[in-house]
């Protein structure tokens, strides 16, 4: 079943086509690895043959498939880096703009690319940080202890949609993806016309409609939209983990971990995003 959603992964068919993972194995020469063709095994003795299938079958590292540890590692490695990025956009708040245009510029540069790349994911993943760390400095010096909260919650979702998915209880269900797909646009509309009210001054508070009460009740419309984004990042991130199990399920070749680290470190931002400014929102109204 081909997963939408993340474009990371939606665009890369060795995540959900096993003939297009064998395809990408062979030609990197691969497939087969581990075995010994008729011929090459005619021209052995009976003892080098015993040898041969008495050896440790090849396991994918040696085979060139990716694998979850490869997945894990280099998915720390660039968390990692927007680590870094973020402590020096915290440091150096004129780093915030810069790295939010070289983030978008490189996120989507990334997103299309047929072939991974490793430097400009790394460098994807410093601008980001130093977008998320200017952006919530000046978060915090309004509003102390919220990027602690937003830390924490962050990795609250994430762990709770981990345990999730490995237990099977929530699972990307083609009708679960065609509701995603059809709130994601709507959620994206919403956004858009927001921010030119914003750009345009139709209202003079910094998070645009975010910030007013729904009609008849005391509740902004920035808890119900936040929430909603929250759940749609919490629901992303489960496409994610069933995009890179059908790419390791399908034998995809190694370098495809990095594509994998990048899609779910895309989801990771966009996450801590929604929950950073669903706080603000909330004590900007106490």
């Amino acid at each position: 079943m081909a997963v939408g959603g993340n474009p990371v992964f939606a665009k890369n068919k060795t995540f959900n086509d096993p003939q297009a993972a064998r395809g990408q194995l062979a030609n990197q020469g691969y497939l087969g690895a581990g075995t010994a063709s008729s011929a090459a095994q005619s021209q052995m003795t009976s003892q080098q043959l015993q040898d041969l299938y008495n050896a440790p079958s090849a396991g994918p590292g040696k085979t060139g498939r990716m694998t979850f540890d490869d997945v894990i590692m280099k998915t720390v490695a660039t968390l990692a880096l927007v680590l870094v990025g973020a402590a020096a956009g915290w440091i150096f708040p004129i780093l915030t703009i810069p790295g939010m245009l070289i983030g978008l510029v490189l996120g989507l540069v990334n997103s299309f690319k047929k072939e991974p790349s490793p430097p400009l994911i790394l460098i994807y993943a410093v601008a980001e940080g130093m977008f998320l760390g200017g952006l919530s400095q000046a978060l915090e010096s309004v509003y102390p202890g919220i990027v602690v909260q937003a830390v924490i919650g962050t990795l609250s979702v994430f762990a709770v949609t981990l345990v999730l998915f490995k237990s099977g209880k929530v699972r990307a269900t083609p009708k679960m993806v065609k509701f995603f797909m059809i709130a994601i646009g709507g959620y994206l509309v919403f956004s858009l016309i927001n921010l030119g009210l914003m750009l345009f001054n139709a209202t003079s508070s910094p998070w645009g409609i975010n910030s007013m009460d729904i009609p008849g009740t005391n509740i902004p419309f920035g808890l119900v939209i936040g929430l909603l984004a929250i759940g749609l990042a919490a629901f992303s991130l489960i496409m994610d983990f069933t995009s890179i199990q059908q790419g390791v399920q399908n034998g995809a070749p190694a370098k495809y971990s990095w594509t994998a680290a990048f899609g779910l470190t895309v989801t990771l931002v966009w996450l801590y995003v929604e929950i950073l400014r669903l706080l603000a929102i909330l004590r900007g109204n106490d």
